[in-house]
């Protein structure tokens, strides 16, 4: 058999790889520069300290929050919790997707083998209707290899990077949030627990109320409507117990589903055990930037937008495409088939400059610009939300803690009050109804008290995950 080596385009191939040359020296991408915002004044504070950068966010978990059964909670959640598993499935979609991206740059190469049988039939008509074959057996390896020249596969590389930081950031952001709201949840419990203890006590204390008008009333000193009064302020306190008892269960209830467990009862400690940071340092307004996952993420959605602009506007140029047709043997026997004659290789070059559905490309580049202005416009708003929530949280964190001194006082005249319509009723100079009122009066103070405690606890969450933490 004659050796048969082909060459096929061969100047095709020159032109083709000369011409990917000098194009990649003049790429149409861009790179995307820094978003500057403008963080002067994000956060609204009249005691803003624009040198201090000590902020809570960057204090792990593990040491902002001091109470070891909570810590223990946040633990089981953060293992346990579906959304966080859901998260981490998209990382590993994300990084599939990114390693598609990178391979994309480099030649694809696969093998062949193929055996080509026809049957054909001669001219002639005395000869048989198929009475001839041909059998071709062919193997070898195939490859194609597409040129950069414009960088649309290094744009949608550098996209598909930016989404997979974002799914990261995602993951942060899903991580903050089971810290928070493992917290919150549990110094809720530990406020129910509260308002349940002061609501028993305060029924014992209604009883022997409800019992000294029953006295009274027998030695004529008050009358029986000041008995039923004291009786229906006690039979009411009573009746809150099943609303603050539901409320625990539900809340026990809600924290089990974060910590992906079925409902059931959590284990504790108590409110009186915590205690509310006096100070919350939040650094800087620019921090804000650096450390908030949904900050980031809007950030890095902007970023996978304007590589995905650099590969729509790179579509609209000629594309280059270098491969080998096959590289192996080609033969009609078997026996023979590996023979150096029987070496076979076909090498292909192509250039295809988008023609006839250019409008379709260039809509996919107005919708790409769109979108691009669209992230871009989402990364300000949430910075600007942001600031907001911060702004928000320190203000109500502060006129919160500034309600301490006068609660405490109110709850201390109260208790006088209580002690001396008592001791006027029954020396018979005060009536069952101011005895009652300032009853339901401290009874709602102290309530108001346990309320002012977990409002605290849950601002310095609050605060705690607005700037950023909770990551590490």
């Amino acid at each position: 058999m004659q050796k048969r080596l082909k060459y096929t385009g061969k100047s095709a191939i020159l032109i083709a790889v000369f011409i990917a040359i000098g194009m990649s020296s003049c790429r149409t991408s861009k790179n995307v520069s820094d978003l500057n915002v403008d963080t002067k004044d994000l956060i609204r504070d009249e005691n803003l300290n624009t040198s201090d950068s000590t902020t809570i966010a960057d204090i792990p978990w593990q040491e902002y929050f001091s109470d070891d059964i909570l810590k223990q909670l946040i633990q089981e959640a953060l293992d346990n919790n579906l959304d966080m598993k859901v998260a981490i499935e998209r990382i590993k979609q994300a990084e599939a997707n990114f390693s598609m991206a990178k391979a994309a740059k480099l030649p694809t190469l696969s093998i062949a083998a193929q055996d080509d049988f026809t049957l054909y039939s001669n001219n002639g008509s005395s000869t048989k209707v198929l009475g001839y074959n041909a059998n071709t057996l062919s193997l070898g390896l195939t490859t194609s290899w597409e040129v950069d020249a414009w960088g649309k596969l290094k744009s949608t590389k550098k996209a598909r990077y930016a989404s997979l930081l974002n799914t990261m950031e995602y993951k942060n952001l899903v991580q903050t949030n089971i810290i928070a709201g493992v917290a919150q949840l549990y110094y809720t419990l530990l406020s129910l627990d509260e308002q349940l203890r002061v609501t028993k006590e305060t029924i014992g204390l209604l009883s022997e109320s409800a019992e000294t008008m029953q006295a009274l009333k027998d030695a004529g000193q008050t009358n029986g409507a000041a008995v039923e009064q004291s009786k229906a302020l006690l039979y009411n306190t009573q009746l809150s117990v099943y609303a603050i008892e539901d409320q625990i269960q539900q809340q026990e209830n809600s924290l089990c589903v974060l910590l992906g467990k079925t409902p059931g009862t959590v284990t504790r400690s108590a409110i009186n055990q915590q205690t509310v940071p006096a100070e919350l340092k939040y650094g800087v307004p620019a921090q804000l930037l650096s450390k908030r996952p949904d900050v980031l993420s809007a950030e890095l959605s902007f970023r996978a937008a304007f590589e995905a602009t650099n590969a729509a506007q790179a579509s609209l140029y000629p594309g280059i495409n270098l491969s080998s047709g096959s590289i192996g043997f080609n033969g009609t026997e078997l026996s023979d088939f590996f023979k150096p004659e029987n070496i076979a290789a076909n090498f292909v070059a192509g250039i295809a400059q988008p023609v006839f559905y250019k409008k379709q490309l260039r809509g996919s580049l107005a919708i790409a610009k769109s979108q691009q202005e669209e992230a871009l416009l989402t990364f300000k708003n949430t910075v600007l939300e942001a600031g907001q929530e911060v702004s928000d949280i320190l203000f109500s964190f502060k006129s919160s803690v500034n309600k301490n001194g006068l609660r405490n006082k109110q709850i201390i005249a109260l208790t006088n009050a209580v002690d001396f319509t008592q001791e006027l009723l029954k020396a018979g100079e005060a009536n069952y109804v101011e005895v009652l009122s300032a009853q339901q009066n401290l009874l709602s103070a102290q309530l108001s008290q346990v309320s002012d405690k977990l409002e605290q606890l849950n601002y310095s969450v609050a605060l705690y995950k607005a700037l950023g933490g909770g990551k590490n």
